[in-house]
């Protein structure tokens, strides 16, 4: 796995059971991932040469991140080591622009969007549609709110021209909530999809994800799954791929994001599916048959727990599991930092109410918001 953050520390686990031999390529020792993987290269991962050195006895590559140049990743397929998913897959959640028009042309529904060359041109862009705000973001490289900007003005679009690097305006959408619908491929086309969430943000940073989104109708719930599906088989993406949503006030979905790994959105799997999404992405670039999909319990909540000016996690998990029994704890091994993601947590039950402040007090005083 390319990519030593949270998401490869939780693939590893999953494929333990497996006896998956995993290996790792790691910017530090200190990452996420390093820490538990036997096998780690350290090494960067925009040197193709780096690259190749560590891709040698692997049966398979695959990511926690969506930053490895394309043109490296098709020099692999080229050496004949399987890259899942591939160059051509990945693309689309490398590049806004790219995967914008690929979207067009299958038929899926998005935001009003076009490439927008500098402020002036935000401006017409506005002018086109429903007028300021909107929304910029860089084509490459943007995550957890980086790389986007809410304009009002044309003097407010200026910084988002400042790194040099294309820019996609999109139309503020007036949205009733965000969704995710989060599907697994494997190479022989066998797919499977989770129940459609609820994903709650704050300032950018997934914060609250509900399983299944409640009050969802059954049938958009379906239409969204499906057209996760579509996603996956169109751009032939093996693995996990989560389609971000939103639901529009008067009824209808539209793709904000895709990312092709696992996900935020889907961590609540790891508690409250019968097979994760971590076990499912194993899974599935391995090309073996995938797991049950389906909710074990009614509800699953899932909260991030940020970094605070609380980093003795000790005693706080002394609170946390005395309070609640059930609860399930995922700690990344990270320093705290304030904002900086170090973990989440996973609640479930039968009532809604109950499981969210199970979760959400958790997660609280493991960032010690409050400590009571």
């Amino acid at each position: 796995m390319v990519g030593g953050g949270q998401l490869a520390r939780m693939t590893h686990e999953a494929g333990i059971p497996l006896g998956i031999r995993f290996k790792l390529l790691s910017d530090t020792p200190q990452d996420s991932a390093a820490q538990v993987v036997s096998d780690v290269v350290i090494g960067d991962y925009r040197d193709l040469d780096t690259l190749r050195a560590f891709a040698r006895g692997c049966d398979v590559i695959t990511f926690d991140h969506e930053h490895v140049p394309t043109e490296h990743l098709r020099a692999l397929e080229a050496d004949g080591i399987p890259v899942r998913p591939g160059p051509d897959a990945l693309v689309h959640a490398q590049d806004k622009g790219v995967m914008r028009a690929k979207l067009d042309e299958i038929g899926a529904p998005c935001p009003r969007h076009r490439l927008v060359a500098d402020p002036a041109d935000v401006s017409r862009f506005a002018a086109e549609g429903e007028g300021y705000p909107v929304i910029l973001k860089t084509v490459r490289g943007g995550y957890d709110g980086k790389g986007v900007w809410f304009v009002r003005s044309e003097s407010d679009a200026a910084d988002a021209f400042k790194a040099g690097v294309d820019v996609l305006a999109e139309e503020k959408v007036d949205f009733v909530w965000e969704l995710a619908a989060n599907v697994v491929r494997s190479p022989h086309g066998q797919a499977v999809a989770y129940p459609v969430v609820e994903s709650v943000q704050v300032d950018g940073v997934c914060d609250t994800v509900i399983a299944p989104a409640p009050d969802l109708a059954e049938e958009l719930a379906g239409e969204a799954q499906q057209l996760a599906l579509r996603i996956a088989d169109e751009l032939g993406v093996v693995g996990h791929l989560a389609v971000e949503l939103f639901e529009t006030r008067d009824g209808r979905i539209l793709v904000n994001e895709l990312a092709m790994r696992p996900h935020n959105s889907g961590h609540w799997t790891q508690d409250g599916a019968i097979t994760s999404q971590f076990a499912n992405h194993v899974r599935a670039v391995l090309d073996l048959p995938l797991g049950d999909p389906r909710p074990r319990s009614t509800w699953t909540v899932m909260c991030n727990v940020l970094g605070g000016d609380y980093p003795d996690m000790y005693y706080a998990y002394l609170h946390c599991m005395a309070r609640d029994p059930q609860l399930k704890i995922h700690m990344y091994g990270k320093d705290v930092k304030p904002g900086r993601k170090v973990g989440h947590v996973n609640t479930y039950g039968d009532d809604l109410a109950d499981v969210r402040e199970r979760a959400r007090h958790a997660a609280d005083y493991l960032r010690g918001t409050i400590t009571e």
